[in-house]
């Protein structure tokens, strides 16, 4: 069976880390591919007011992505009621996607919090989760089918980025060249707005 890891955000805007992390998690975890899930809206983050347009996002995680074999954009969530739980993605993928075994890819911060989760104990019992590390989160003992993977820690943030678009500063080396401009441009619009 097809092997999917489920990487979920805001991806606002999607970024080197991000697609570092992915690269690792996919090799580290054992999986065949990553699926790069673009949140329409994030229940933890329903008062975010910088979010770019969903159908932007997704637009610019499509683009940073072309090539890489192993990693996919994925806008599954837009059709599935919001706020997007990762419980009912879970369950509708799994309808959806019989041949697939799906892992949820989480940080340690997600980790974290994970007891808040929208049926987080029914995650916990269905699938595989992977952790992995993100600066300041501490991790701890995990149960039973939660790994924890060492991936490279990168010191790049989406709010970095849009400060940096905001503020006139280059973003080079912090997206991929294929979204560079574009980003600049999204995010410089929706400043104006």
């Amino acid at each position: 069976m097809k092997k999917v890891g489920i990487f979920g955000g805001s991806f606002n805007p999607i970024h080197t880390g991000h697609i570092a992390l992915a690269k690792s998690l996919c090799e580290k975890a054992g999986l065949d591919e990553v699926w790069f899930m673009v949140s329409p809206q994030n229940p933890f983050k329903q008062a975010a007011t910088d979010l770019l347009d969903d159908s932007l996002r997704f637009e610019l995680v499509e683009k940073a992505l072309k090539g890489e074999s192993q990693l996919k954009a994925c806008n599954y969530e837009f059709h599935l009621p919001k706020p997007s739980y990762t419980w009912h993605t879970l369950q509708a993928l799994s309808k959806d996607y019989p041949d697939i075994d799906f892992t949820l890819l989480i940080g340690g911060d997600n980790w974290a919090a994970f007891d808040k989760w929208f049926h987080h104990d029914d995650i916990l019992a269905h699938y595989p989760i992977v952790v992995y590390p993100r600066q300041g989160a501490s991790i701890g003992a995990v149960p039973q089918g939660v790994t924890i993977v060492e991936t490279p820690l990168l010191n790049i943030s989406s709010t970095q980025i849009r400060q940096a678009i905001l503020q006139g500063e280059s973003i080079h080396g912090m997206v991929p060249e294929a979204i560079e401009d574009l980003a600049c441009r999204y995010y410089e619009m929706r400043s104006e707005k």
